[in-house]
């Protein structure tokens, strides 16, 4: 059962301190608060609940505000809940009448909080907070002229600088004409697996399916004769003989692998024995019946792959518990293949947005058409032009571009010009899109170092992908947050420069070097 909420705006002189005083107004989680939507985001969380059947579930404030909390700041479950008893300012965020020292909930709630906000709805949610950013940008900029031009200024000094051109599409702009930059990349996010090899996936299914093995013959005594009778310890023992070498010889790997099958053949016709018998898999828990599956999957694979000259299978298993990761070929420097989600980014006029997540291996160079459509529906026109990796930049893609009036990135088919003025103004525009591509890596990299992108620490498969979605939601929460101190910072300096004469107000701008356009790189 779910309760709607009042989200009405709740002030921070209402917001109740028991050790007295308010709450600072420019804190970073009060002016989160008025950011993210908190009506939209109930509607689609209350679908998940029945009416008035049932406990009655946490708030979606608390629910997605802690979620939030977990992403931005890097921190587990755990510290999560810490953190929200011990600060007041996180208090006010998640929508608290007043400050409270008791915890809000179990740490363990939070594994069903990552489940009810899917992936989509995330993605979703991310296009709403932009757009609310953008609005508020633009109030920002709208109140700064009006104090500006009723203060009798000029348009000599810096705040002629204060425009949003390059990050919000003008209202005036032609309708039949392409506006702004599409800057795109795919990477992979590591899942939270250890190194996989077919000799320990091998042992790990052996002692799985020895467990499985041992809570059938629990149920009953006469099962005891369908036990597979080889020694454990002597199996265990040869997994370690091979295992504990530095580099063993591929003769000896091969050799481990042929014992770790036959002894994992004769577990599994073990437990179809036990079946048969009249054992029944109702007994055991859910993660032990997928287990099982994966281990039969594993089995199954092993023994084409050790028969055959081929050393790749199509969905090849690397995990047993989490069954959907698989081998993400990069051909990085630092690692030649990870294992997790592929996911496909699109940095718009600024923004990052998340476009696709697979745990399946794909060529991102098909999604460069999806996701210029995805920017003319957002934005009313496609872009000016695309930046993107070599592998974008094929025959299709380059019609596609063609057709609609966007420039892509990359070198032009055949010879260069023979006249050098143009061929140094193309090398020139060449320099700047790759230059400008550099934003989507610094995604990347802002995405794995800050905020945890880097290892994905949820087991389950709709957790993990929230988790992923989550990061993108945050990065574009905090770039708004920036912009908007930014804009203050800027609109500071141009009411200061009204106070001193027109000159000098000229010479300080000069002086300064401060333009918002190199807030934006910063940014």
């Amino acid at each position: 059962m779910y309760r709607k909420q009042h989200h009405g705006q709740l002030s921070i002189e209402a917001f109740h301190l028991p050790f007295g005083g308010t709450l600072d107004p420019a804190n970073r989680w009060v002016l989160l608060e008025k950011l993210i939507p908190w009506q939209e985001l109930e509607e689609t969380y209350a679908l998940q609940f029945s009416a008035n059947v049932g406990a009655p579930a946490k708030p979606v404030r608390l629910a997605f505000g802690s979620l939030y909390i977990k992403q931005r700041l890097g921190l587990t479950d755990e510290e999560t809940v810490l953190q929200i008893q011990e600060n007041h300012y996180i208090q006010f965020f998640l929508g608290f009448a007043g400050y409270s020292s008791k915890a809000p909930f179990d740490p363990s709630m939070m594994v069903h909080f990552r489940k009810r906000f899917s992936d989509k709805d995330l993605r979703r949610i991310n296009e709403i907070v932009v757009q609310r950013g953008k609005a508020m940008l633009l109030e920002a900029v709208a109140s700064q002229q009006d104090d500006y031009d009723g203060s009798g200024g000029d348009d000599s000094g810096s705040c002629d600088q204060l425009t949003l051109d390059s990050l919000i599409k003008p209202v005036d702009w032609p309708e039949d004409k392409n506006w702004g930059t599409l800057s795109i990349d795919a990477s992979c996010t590591p899942a939270d697996i250890t190194y996989p090899t077919d000799l320990k996936l091998l042992n790990e299914a052996r002692q799985s399916t020895e467990r499985v093995v041992d809570d059938l013959c629990k149920q009953s005594s006469a099962f005891a004769m369908h036990r597979p009778r080889y020694d454990r310890r002597k199996a265990q023992a040869h997994f370690l003989s091979v295992a504990k070498q530095k580099k063993p010889r591929c003769r000896k790997i091969k050799t481990a692998v042929k014992k770790q099958l036959s002894y994992l053949q004769i577990n599994l016709t073990a437990i179809d024995a036990l079946i048969a018998a009249g054992a029944s898999f109702s007994g055991l828990k859910h993660h032990w019946w997928q287990k099982l599956l994966a281990c039969s999957e594993l089995y199954r694979q092993q023994t084409v792959l050790l028969h055959s000259n081929t050393r790749s299978i199509p969905d090849r298993l690397v995990s047993l518990v989490q069954r959907w990761v698989r081998p993400i070929v990069r051909g990085k420097a630092r690692a030649a293949v990870e294992f997790g989600a592929k996911i496909s980014v699109s940095v718009q006029n600024g923004f990052p947005f998340l476009h696709r997540i697979s745990w399946d291996p794909y060529n991102e160079g098909g999604d460069l058409i999806a996701q210029a459509e995805k920017y003319k529906s957002d934005n009313g026109c496609y872009p000016e032009r695309i930046c993107a990796d070599r592998i974008y930049i094929n025959t299709k893609n380059r019609r596609f571009c063609t057709r609609v009036g966007i420039r892509l990135s990359g070198k032009r088919l055949g010879r260069p010009p023979k006249d050098q003025k143009r061929n140094a103004e193309h090398k020139q525009q060449l320099l700047a899109d790759q230059r400008k591509r550099n934003e989507v890596e610094g995604v990347f990299g802002t995405g794995k170092r800050k905020y945890s992108l880097n290892l994905i620490m949820p087991k389950l498969k709709a957790g993990a992908e929230g988790t992923i979605s989550m990061s993108f939601l945050v990065m574009c929460a905090e770039k708004i947050l920036r912009l908007l101190r930014l804009f203050f910072v800027l609109l500071f300096m141009c009411l200061w420069s009204l106070l001193m004469p027109h000159e000098t107000a000229r010479r300080a701008s000069k002086a300064s070097g401060i333009r918002w356009t190199d807030l934006q790189a910063v940014v």
